[in-house]
Order: C-alpha cells, then structure tokens, then sequence
C-alpha cells in the first residue's frame, strides 16, 4: 500500500520566536520587520500564530551583510539618538515629531508612566539626506509652523496610528479581520452606533488587535495606551467610520456573523389510548371530576 509523505511544519515554516533566533535578531526587531514588511509571514493551517516560511528564512540569510543589514533595517532610535542622526538638538528634533516631519514607529511607556516615542533610524537618515528638508534643520522654523506649534499640535499619536493601521490591515485575511482592525481605532460607543447588532459585534471584537503595550487593565498605563490608539481627530473618526462600514457590508455579503439557532419548543408527548380491555389511567380522575361537577350543578 502507497503511503503519502507529508512534510511536519517545521520543514516548511516555522513559529516567529524560532525564526527571530534563526535571523539572530530580537523578538521586538523581528516583529517590527514584520510590520514594515521586512519579513513575510503566512498563516498557521492549525489557526494558530502566523509562520515565517523556511524560504523566506533562507532568503534572508542569503542577503549581503546579513545579519547586521535586517537588524539596521529595523533599528529604532528615541528622541536623543534621533536628534543626533539628523544633526539637531533634541528640542528642535520633539517640534519635528509633533508637526509630523518624522513619523514614530513604536512607543512604549517607561517606569514613569511618559510616553517614549521611538523611530526608524533608516527613515531619519533619509529624512536629513533630503536636500529639501534642509530650512528644517537649521535656522528658525518658518512662522507657520511655529504658529502650529503653539497652537498645542502634536501629530504623533496619530501619526503612529495611521502607521500601525497599516500594518495591521496587511495581515488582515477576510473582511471580518479587516473590519476588526478597523474597529479597534475607534472608541467602543462608536463602534455600537454603527454595529447595532449584539452578534455582530461580538463577532467584530474577536479581531479587534490587541494593545501594542502591555498594561493591566484598568490602570493609569492602559487608560493612556488607549488614548493615544484611539482616533481622536473628527476627519481621522470620520474616515474610520465610513471605512467600516463598508468593510462590514462586505464582511456581511461573505459570510455573516454566526448567531445562537433559534431555540424551538420541547415536542409535546403523544395522547396515550389505552388498548381494548386495557384499564384506562385516566378514568378515575374523570369519573371524580364528573360526581363534583354534579355535586355543584
């Protein structure tokens, strides 16, 4: 008898803790070279985490200078390290990332509870490289910007919100995760006004994204992580907004939310007959309603 030969998953993927050691780079570079699209991922068959293809390792490993160009790659510098990169202070560097000059990749909060914005260095090599960008770097900034300043902008959490729902509508495989990722962006009571039905949105909030920063739940930390994850700008809302439902129409003609079978009533017993010159069970019960009912006329 002919026996097929199935390859075990390691022999063609792997999980993303074995390919980071493999690409000899950390789990925080490897997963932001997955979001920037450095390192392609695919789904598990089993439904579980998504896997990094055996070719797809190879490929890197094959790359020149590896593995220090995927770790450049994906290096990402704070305030201090960045200001340093573009040859400015670290002032001039903070007006920069609040007029959305350069644009944060990750943030995280430290043991203070203040949130420390991070950059691709790559990015701001390009940024400084950029002859048109140079009244930027040195002289006084241009009154516009100032004025805008002043004014109390700060487009870096949204800013890291457009760059994060980009990575995360990527990996996205049906409208159901697409309208997911979507719905994570938007304050919950916007959410309801626009998914009015209870399995819908239980459904939706399967694959709304987790938090990109680990907090308990409840505290000071998770309360900020959700205010800088959550659009707050009315276009940012209202394109949100629209977005999803759209992607929830779509989602919808696919394949719609699963909801609990409508719940049917317990069959009644069959009328038992007694056979012929079988005692009815029954018949003193109806012979003493008969004798009451006399008794009262």
């Amino acid at each position: 008898m002919s026996r097929t030969a199935i390859a075990p998953p390691d022999a063609v993927s792997c999980t993303p803790s074995r390919a980071a050691r493999e690409l000899d780079v950390k789990r925080a570079e490897f997963d932001l070279a997955v979001h920037l699209g450095r390192i392609r991922t695919v789904p598990d068959v089993a439904g579980g985490a998504r896997r990094v293809p055996r070719a797809e390792i190879d490929r890197l490993r094959a790359q020149p200078g590896f593995p220090d160009s995927l770790r450049e790659s994906v290096r990402a510098v704070g305030t201090a390290e960045g200001a340093a990169l573009v040859d400015v202070p670290p002032a001039r560097f903070t007006r920069l990332a609040r007029l959305g000059l350069v644009v944060p990749v990750r943030f995280y909060l430290n043991r203070y509870r203040v949130v420390v914005w991070l950059y691709l260095a790559q990015e701001l090599r390009q940024f400084a490289a950029d002859r048109t960008n140079a009244f930027l770097l040195t002289g006084r900034t241009p009154e516009v910007l100032r004025s805008q300043l002043a004014a109390g902008v700060d487009l870096r959490p949204r800013n890291w919100r457009g760059r994060h729902l980009g990575f995360l509508l990527r990996q996205a495989e049906d409208p159901w995760q697409h309208a997911g990722v979507l719905a994570g962006f938007l304050d919950p009571l916007q959410v309801a006004e626009i998914v009015k039905d209870p399995y819908e949105r239980s459904h939706l909030n399967r694959f709304r994204p987790a938090p990109p920063a680990h907090c308990a739940p409840g505290t000071p930390a998770a309360h900020l992580v959700e205010k800088i994850t959550t659009a707050a700008d009315p276009d940012e809302i209202d394109w949100l907004r629209s977005d999803l439902r759209r992607t929830l129409d779509e989602a919808r003609a696919d394949q719609p939310a699963p909801r609990p079978a409508p719940k049917q009533a317990p069959p009644r017993p069959p009328e038992r007959r007694s056979a012929p010159g079988e005692p009815d069970p029954d018949r003193p019960a109806r012979g003493l309603l008969t004798r009451l009912r006399r008794r009262s006329a």
